[in-house]
């Protein structure tokens, strides 16, 4: 058999996706969830099981509507129930077993949280191809967008809408993907198995628990924004479509997410027991908040429009002469078919299903709001900022250099601003626990 061993440097792109990926509501399909391997059947399993029919129930759609209802429908009955009071603190907020829960409250969360993201940062490493290494960008794009499977270019499981059926094109690696039952939890190398379906499980039931934040808030005696009643029940949706789904971004969500937690919450922790932080930390972890949001949309929405190429093995059949001998002298002029391999590239794209398309956009429409309301503070400090220092009151305008200078000081201040307007709607901290920017000199 000939073998062509000349292989197309494999590359990603750039398209628009099918519209049959954006059908509301989504597809039920893939039906089987897949759950996280059980402890001690590889090295990188989770520490602890999840019993299957558990994994299963909670990702239900009922419990995260019901979650996000009840929490935003209470919410609204304790805000106007401290506005019926006038804003005056629970009488509960004023003991020690209060204050011992709020301490103990930001030390759980940090300590999850910094556990999660620990837990996914071995996951990546183990997942994650380089996009220097041989594979180039398909290998990373397939490494990133293929959460199920074997490792390696060419070979994930990927449920294909169109034919409602799990699709592979291992072991053979050719160009006509082979319709299979639906792939194992004890493959290796890829971001679920790794660990993104057990810690993005348990991160996604964590954001039930994250709501006490808006009940302390409220045991003080200060109203919970709409917009952080809308952020926590939000992300409560967001990552249920991620997970149910299976949705490739998510990832980034449970990582990013569970790191910013983790520092923090740790600062919670931290000024409630009246500890000074350095404006260092203060500074990046406001920087780490709202970068999370403008950055966590992009990066989701890129899944839609990314496609890479994989390489695939083609046979095809080459007419020879057959060999001819004296017994076999009458079919000397009869064809043997020999079999040539050569290798080509085809082009698939990161998402296939259109459970996966609806949690991305779910996200991407989340955070508009959030990203918007950061524009907007931005623009209205800009504009205030601007007025303050406009032309002397001689009439004599400024050096160009000195303009510029102010420009980008107003641009700067401008942004921690908007920073800080975001997070007090989002997070609802009072000034004693807010994150506040560091002090610069007036523009």
């Amino acid at each position: 058999m000939a073998d062509s061993t000349i292989i197309p440097s494999p590359s990603a792109f750039f398209s628009l996706p099918p519209a049959s990926l954006f059908a509301f509501p989504p597809t039920t399909s893939p039906a089987f969830l897949l759950p996280p391997p059980q402890p001690g059947t590889a090295a990188s399993v989770p520490p602890f099981p999840i019993p299957e029919h558990v994994y299963h129930g909670l990702l239900d759609p009922r419990v995260p509507v019901t979650v996000a209802a009840l929490y935003a429908v209470t919410a609204k009955a304790l805000n106007a129930y401290n506005k019926s009071t006038g804003r005056k603190p629970w009488a509960l907020s004023q003991t020690a077993t209060f204050r011992g829960f709020v301490i103990a409250h930001n030390i759980v969360l940090a300590l999850y949280s910094a556990w999660t993201f620990r837990g996914m940062l071995g996951t990546m490493r183990r997942s994650m191809v380089s996009p220097w290494g041989p594979a180039g960008l398909a290998g990373f794009a397939d490494s990133v967008c293929r959460l199920n499977g074997p490792a390696g270019l060419g070979r994930a499981a990927f449920y294909d809408d169109t034919l409602g059926a799990w699709r592979t094109r291992a072991p053979d690696t050719t160009d006509s993907p082979v319709s299979g039952s639906a792939p194992s939890p004890l493959d290796a190398g890829r971001i679920w198995n790794e660990g993104l379906a057990f810690y993005g499980w348990l991160f996604y039931l964590s954001k039930f628990y994250e709501v006490l934040d808006t009940l302390v808030i409220l045991a003080k005696g200060k109203l919970s924004s709409t917009l952080q009643t809308y952020h926590h029940a939000g992300a409560i949706m967001c990552m249920w479509a991620g997970m149910r789904y299976m949705s490739p971004p998510i990832w980034m969500f449970v990582l990013v997410n569970s790191g910013i937690h983790a520092i923090m919450y740790t600062y919670y922790t931290l000024t409630a027991f009246h500890l000074r932080v350095p404006m260092s930390v203060k500074r990046t972890l406001t920087s780490l908040q709202i970068t999370q949001f403008l950055v966590g949309a992009s990066y989701a929405m890129l899944h839609s429009f990314v496609g890479y190429y994989e390489p695939v093995m083609v046979t095809t059949a080459r007419q020879v002469p057959a060999a001819s001998n004296a017994s076999h002298a009458s079919h000397a002029s009869h064809a043997a078919a020999a079999l040539e391999t050569s290798y080509a590239q085809v082009a698939v794209p990161c998402i296939t299903t259109s459970g996966a398309t609806f949690a991305i956009w779910l996200n991407v429409l989340y955070l508009a709001p959030l990203t918007y309301l950061f524009a907007s503070f931005f623009v209205t400090s800009y504009l205030r900022r601007s007025s303050k220092s406009g032309p002397s009151k001689s009439g004599t305008s400024k050096p160009r250099n000195r303009r510029l200078s102010n420009g980008a000081g107003h641009a700067e201040n401008a942004g921690w601003d908007a920073a800080r307007g975001v997070e007090r709607e989002v997070y609802g901290q009072g000034q004693d626990e807010a994150v506040v920017r560091p002090s610069t000199s007036r523009g």
